[in-house]
């Protein structure tokens, strides 16, 4: 059995959440001992498994059906969370989901990462096997790592007094990134930082405005990578993630093997696998936010590290891989 994983412009979108699952899917197979290929040209195949929707991708789902190839689909995307991201993508979300649903329908089995994803794919109607499956957790990086540690708190120049609250993700209105800005306001004893960056030109001005006056409080040291956001996810004091939504949400998973304090906005991608006061917190609006926040901070209410450290375990790479195997092998026995 041999994999072509296929991913279209990949220099493009490789630090995005999309561009880490694919990451996480090379290294999957790899430690479940199956074979792939990226060579967009190879015919030496048995599976295509795209992850991208750009306009080469028709032309693969065409080669791989003329060559009699299985195809699945990697949903990472949905117009529900298409929407509140780029300039006029609200007004673009219906052109496309129309999209989406034609690529998806094309394959022979869908992969998305949670059940939550899984149940928005079959309201649009596509009559096909859908499994979901999480992105994973490389567990290893998030290790606890005194030097990470140093290095970040070296990087900010932090003293033992500061109090951090932590979020990473793209200059988004879906992202929350306008609530954590308010929620800063409102706690000016701590401070916070958001890790990732988006080209200003390409969010709304509501957007850009924010971002370019930010609270004295807020840092935005823009897309970081290595010892500096590992150590920041390893020596926070909350991770804060106000998302409104997600297919899954990678810096999550990234937070929990981190052993952090996870604080999410109560909203359906999370549910089963986030538990309120049990591995995270959950809040539904600001004023909620800045009240756990102080009692994270505080240390007035359950610690849920070691709780979210096993939600990551349970979506470690190798489990993923041996998941994606499985699902692989039942594809390849479809009319058979």
């Amino acid at each position: 059995m041999k994999v072509l994983l296929y991913f279209e412009s990949e220099e493009l979108i490789k630090t995005s959440g999309i561009g880490r699952a694919f990451k996480h899917q090379k290294m999957a197979l790899s430690l479940a001992g199956v074979q792939y290929t990226t060579d967009s040209w190879s015919e030496d195949y048995d599976i295509l498994h795209i992850n991208t929707y750009g306009l080469n991708s028709d032309m693969m789902i065409a080669k791989a059906r003329t060559l009699n190839k299985k195809i699945i689909y990697h949903a990472h995307s949905t117009e529900e969370d298409f929407k509140n991201s780029f300039v006029l993508s609200n007004q673009i979300a219906p052109i496309f989901k129309k999209r989406i649903v034609s690529l998806y329908s094309k394959a022979d089995a869908i992969i998305t990462p949670t059940p939550y994803s899984k149940k928005l794919l079959e309201s649009y109607n596509i009559n096909l096997p859908i499994y979901s499956i999480s992105n994973g957790i490389n567990l290893e990086r998030f290790n606890y790592d005194e030097e990470k540690i140093k290095a970040y708190r070296k990087y900010f120049s932090l003293s033992e007094d500061d109090k951090i609250i932590l979020s990473v993700g793209l200059f988004f209105e879906r992202k929350g990134i306008l609530d954590f800005f308010e929620v800063a306001k409102m706690l000016p004893e701590y401070k916070f930082i958001w890790f990732g960056d988006t080209p200003l030109i390409s969010v709304p001005k509501k957007i850009r405005e924010a971002v370019e006056n930010v609270p004295n409080n807020v840092l935005l040291p823009g897309y970081v990578k290595g010892p500096i956001i590992d150590g920041a996810y390893l020596d926070a004091e909350c991770f804060f993630f106000p998302s409104y939504e997600e297919t899954e949400g990678i810096v999550v998973l990234e937070a929990l093997a981190s052993k952090q304090q996870v604080l999410i906005r109560d909203i359906g991608v999370f549910d089963p696998w986030l538990i309120n006061k049990e591995n995270c917190y959950k809040g539904n609006n600001n004023l909620e936010f800045v009240n756990l926040i102080r009692k994270i901070v505080n240390k007035e209410i359950k610690d849920t590290r070691e709780a979210g450290r096993k939600v990551a375990e349970d979506r470690s790479i190798e489990v993923v891989g041996q998941e994606l195997k499985k699902v692989y092998e039942e594809v390849l026995s479809f009319g058979n």
